[in-house]
């Protein structure tokens, strides 16, 4: 069970190639490869150079002894419209490829969600099970699995369930879709503010779940914080991994923008605190 945090707020103060070795420097073990704005015209992969870019990637990876455990596309999965949706599912292939090449076993791709979800809960799951069975080709050409996410939408200022947020409408969308290739990633801080248990959240997706989003929040805001730090239960969150036998890694999945001097002392801190958590797993 491998410790990782995506690249995401680090690249956007040093870029991958720098922050790829400040996560080997502060001791991680692994990293998610964090493609959250590749739809932009300006990220590295939509470039001329992207093939020599991902290859550098790959050696200075390589070079520095870290794993690239596990990938998140970009979002969201869909607008609802026929000029934007094609370039989206364009570039989420493109990522699929991508994470397959630094070595990624599982990228996290989100469920489409552009439709008010209380007033679309059946819409909703019949273009999901489409659209995910639609990658299971891609899955099968890459060697990735997909990993699902457990969604919310905000309705009068307060967060309601989305798509994949009730876990026992999860585990439906994968045994509908019925593929070894497309598995769960639960966001630990998602069934936070849904409000939903972790025990129950976890015996429910089974052996489905394969992927964890692991940051921290107050229980009513989406925060992304480090774990340990704010009102999630962690005992109860690593209790459910451990009673139902949780065989995947813990990924952070923290968000901060800091002053760039801070950086490395929060990715030492995201790690140690992530490491304290896997030991109660390991215990």
């Amino acid at each position: 069970m491998l410790v990782s945090e995506c690249l995401d707020s680090v690249y956007r103060a040093f870029g991958d190639e720098t922050a790829i070795k400040m996560f080997k420097d502060a001791g991680f073990e692994a990293f998610d490869y964090s493609l959250f704005d590749m739809f932009e015209p300006y990220h590295p992969l939509n470039q001329p150079d992207a093939k020599e870019y991902l290859e550098r990637l790959i050696q200075i990876k390589n070079d520095c002894n870290i794993v690239c455990n596990q990938c998140h596309a970009p979002f969201p999965s869909s607008v609802g419209n026929d000029k934007d949706d094609p370039y989206i599912y364009e570039h989420i292939i493109s990522a699929m490829e991508a994470a397959s090449k630094m070595g990624a076993k599982i990228i996290v791709v989100h469920p489409k969600q552009h439709l008010v979800y209380w007033e679309n809960v059946e819409l909703l799951k019949q273009m999901n099970i489409e659209f995910y069975k639609s990658l299971i080709p891609y899955c099968e050409k890459y060697n990735i699995k997909v990993a699902v996410e457990n969604m919310y939408q905000c309705r009068d200022g307060r967060v309601v369930d989305s798509t994949c947020a009730n876990p026992y409408e999860f585990r439906e969308y994968l045994d509908l879709i019925d593929s070894p290739w497309i598995v769960a990633c639960m966001d630990v801080g998602h069934v936070a503010i849904t409000h939903y248990e972790y025990d129950e959240y976890v015996r429910v997706l089974g052996d489905k779940l394969q992927a964890i989003h692991l940051h921290d929040n107050d229980c009513i805001n989406d925060n992304h914080a480090i774990p340990l730090t704010q009102n999630i239960d962690m005992n109860a969150v690593m209790a459910a991994l451990k009673k139902y036998g949780y065989k995947g890694d813990l990924t952070c999945e923290v968000q901060f923008n800091l002053e760039k001097e801070k950086h490395f002392d929060t990715l030492v801190q995201i790690r140690e605190n992530a490491e304290k958590l896997r030991k109660l797993i390991k215990e």
